[in-house]
């Protein structure tokens, strides 16, 4: 079957950086289409391009700085985590005051693992975040089937669900013997795979930490310490909570989230949409694959949950440039005003709340209050919300014209 090749959103993201530092990092788990993205940039075969899981692109860089210094235009460094020691070289280089180079940088561990590294390149680098396929680049016909499959390509693209099953198991079992063995992860191989069970049973719920140190033998602060590295690989969010200068007790434990709705229904053996609609997970596996699709859309500066324990709750509250939006996400046919909204509104002053739901009409629950379809994207203009309020220009950057007309073509 020929691979199909699906335009991604963080291409121009991308271009659009390397006109503006001359070292960009993507990041992302692996497999979600990095390597495919700089591809399109440079060929595989090019002189250009260093694959550091190929032993021939390793011989290469034994000597990294005469390997790159007479390369000129855009030159890729792949898996760069495997040569974390290239960062101090691409300074030098990139200092040159005829520097002819521009440096695309793959790596499957997240800023915060690689910034030690890195911090020599401070004020020259730029990072980006990868994920898998979104709603916006599959198509809103497609949502239902990357909801149960996620948005891995090889598992969303695979032809059937059993082949798409069978991808992510492979996946998983990687991840647990390779990647997290790479970063320092010392349980073993079954003590891992009852850790990502367990953590699954947590998703879209607060983290108990005690409880898992408990079930799993170790110490408090070894979870904390696998539960942060899981976080650094992409395969889980936790979601902070924000605290507000309030006379009321309030919740001071993160939620946690696997970040792709397909790995999470592997773990819960969740294999297609029937077997999802038959779960008792079910309003959680929509809790967490709608809160990504708003945070990768929407791009605020911080994003949080809020709650207290009179049981008012936020599932999300996201900062941008001084504005305070806050979004609810409920699985029903026709949301409706609740206490708890009316309580996040006043004590979170919130500028608006968006109730994200799985039905088609976008309509004002009250002023400031508007229920939106999950299906609409938090990427579009503000007029996208046709209630008395509309979204924040300022909460997110608004698609090209070209992709906004071919998004309003899929909605029909």
């Amino acid at each position: 079957m020929a691979a199909t090749l699906v335009p991604r959103t963080a291409k121009k993201l991308v271009e659009l950086a390397l006109t503006r530092f001359p070292v960009v990092t993507l990041v992302g788990p692996r497999q979600c289409g990095k390597t495919t993205l700089a591809r399109q940039l440079v060929s595989a075969g090019s002189p250009n391009y260093f694959d550091l899981e190929d032993p021939v692109s390793l011989a290469r860089l034994e000597n990294p700085r005469t390997a790159l210094q007479d390369l000129s235009g855009l030159v890729v460094v792949d898996e760069v985590q495997r040569r974390p020691e290239l960062f101090p070289v691409l300074r030098v280089l990139v200092d040159r005051d005829d520097n002819p180079a521009r440096f695309l940088v793959l790596g499957s561990a997240g800023p915060d693992l690689l910034r030690q590294s890195s911090e020599s390149l401070a004020g020259r680098i730029e990072y980006i975040e990868l994920g898998g396929f979104g709603v916006d680049e599959v198509g809103v016909a497609r949502m239902p089937e990357l909801w149960v499959r996620g948005g891995f390509p090889l598992s969303f693209l695979a032809p059937t669900d059993a082949d798409s099953v069978a991808w992510r198991k492979a996946f998983l079992r990687s991840f647990v013997e390779r990647d997290l063995p790479q970063f320092g992860a010392a349980l073993s191989v079954p003590a891992l795979h009852r850790f990502l069970a367990m953590l699954a049973h947590y998703h879209a719920q607060v983290l108990n930490v005690a409880e898992l140190a408990t079930a799993l033998e170790v110490a408090q602060a070894t979870v904390r310490k696998y539960v942060d590295l899981l976080e650094h690989l992409f395969l889980i969010r936790q979601l902070r909570p924000w605290r507000e200068n309030l006379r009321k007790r309030q919740v001071k434990r993160p939620k946690v989230y696997i970040r792709d709705a397909g790995l999470y229904h592997q773990l819960i053996g969740v294999p297609t949409m029937d077997a999802l609609h038959m779960h008792p997970r079910i309003g959680a596996s929509w809790e967490g694959f709608v809160l990504e699709k708003v945070i990768t859309e929407s791009a605020p500066d911080e994003a949080y949950f809020w709650a207290t324990h009179n049981r008012a709750e936020l599932d999300l509250l996201l900062l941008k440039q001084g504005r305070r939006v806050g979004v609810e996400i409920k699985r029903i046919d026709a949301p409706r005003r609740t206490r708890s909204m009316t309580v996040a509104l006043s004590d979170l002053r919130l500028d608006a709340l968006y109730v994200v739901y799985p039905g088609d009409t976008r309509y004002a629950i009250d002023d400031r209050i508007v229920a939106v379809p999950a299906r609409d994207s938090f990427r579009r203009r503000p007029d996208v919300l046709k209630g008395k309020i509309e979204l924040p220009d300022n909460l997110r950057d608004p698609l090209p014209d070209d992709e906004l007309a071919a998004w309003e073509g899929d909605c029909g």
